[in-house]
């Protein structure tokens, strides 16, 4: 049977506004209390257990326990999704990075009784520091590559709405990922690392063509047509079934907002929806992904792909300085 995995990074507002360049920020203000009831009430209704990276400094903060612990209380799988949700992860220093990773996984174990197996970088910000790092650590998978040949418009129009300075923006230079991951696979592939392999699940992108399938640029095309919308996922999941791949789905909390819900956050993409609409449009766009499908968490995507680790591609990990 066909299947897709779904994953939603739990990006905070103040996470969104870090990465803009925004002030306020540094008092991590938080619209989880709000969120995490709506989505994981849309989730139960369809009887979906998914897969939820959480960011480190939500977990370590109290006013964020009770929508954190509802999420594993739910019975759904907990990645890591760094400490400081820094899209310039890949810029760390190996001790660095280890410490990141740990102060994650002791803040959301603390809150949800559960150590993550599986990583996702900000931004997708990736390296082989990362990489390596996670393998040391034992991690199941990475699920942070994005083979989109749109990221660098992606990138320059977050840029072209921020008040970032210039070393803001030098700091951010590989947000949302660069050329060259356009050029990575779409389906699972292994990593060679020093002290083995490591199982890569990417963020699926339309096979052969390389531009986004996610849910956010899916809600971004219904707010000019519906109509469009669905057709291009129907398109999408036809090429995917056509080259054999089963779809990473991502999702992000403001998948689930409306322009009523986070004012400061204006500046995203189809965030001038509202709430209603894009929660109808939502609802559409799950059912035809439902279709003839199982939508699985991204630790049982791993846990099948891994099941042919042999077939897989494996790849030596390159990334630009």
């Amino acid at each position: 049977m066909r299947y897709a995995s779904l994953s939603l990074d739990l990006d905070n507002q103040w996470s969104y506004m870090k990465t803009h360049g925004d002030a306020g920020w540094q008092s991590h203000p938080s619209y989880l209390d709000i969120m995490v009831p709506r989505i994981l009430g849309f989730l139960a209704g369809r009887k979906l257990t998914i897969t939820f990276f959480v960011v480190g400094q939500d977990a370590a903060l109290e006013k964020n326990h009770a929508a954190i612990a509802a999420i594993a209380a739910a019975g759904h799988e907990i990645g890591n999704h760094s400490f400081r949700h820094e899209p310039w992860l890949h810029l760390y220093t190996p001790a660095e990075l280890d410490e990141e990773l740990r102060r994650a996984e002791d803040a959301i174990e603390a809150v949800t009784g559960v150590r993550p197996r599986g990583f996702r970088g900000p931004g997708f910000s990736l390296s082989e520091g990362t990489l390596e790092t996670l393998s040391r650590r034992g991690y199941d998978y990475d699920a942070t590559v994005f083979p989109n040949l749109l990221n660098p418009l992606a990138r320059a129009y977050l840029f072209s709405t921020s008040k970032l300075t210039d070393e803001e923006k030098a700091q951010r230079s590989a947000l949302f990922g660069t050329w060259k991951d356009a050029f990575r696979p779409v389906r699972p592939f292994q990593w060679r690392l020093s002290g083995g392999n490591l199982l890569e699940i990417p963020v699926t992108t339309l096979p052969m063509f390389k531009v986004p399938m996610h849910l956010s640029y899916l809600i971004y095309l219904a707010k000019f047509s519906r109509a469009a919308a669905r057709a291009y996922l129907r398109f999408a999941l036809g090429i995917c079934r056509m080259t054999g791949t089963q779809p990473s789905m991502l999702l992000h909390p403001l998948d689930f907002m409306g322009a009523e819900d986070c004012p400061p956050l204006a500046f995203f993409p189809g965030m001038d929806v509202a709430r209603e609409r894009k929660l109808e449009i939502v609802a559409e766009l799950f059912d035809i992904l439902a279709a003839g499908r199982e939508l699985v968490t991204l630790g049982e995507h791993a846990r099948r792909a891994g099941a042919a680790r042999e077939a897989l591609p494996t790849l030596t990990p390159v990334f630009p300085t």
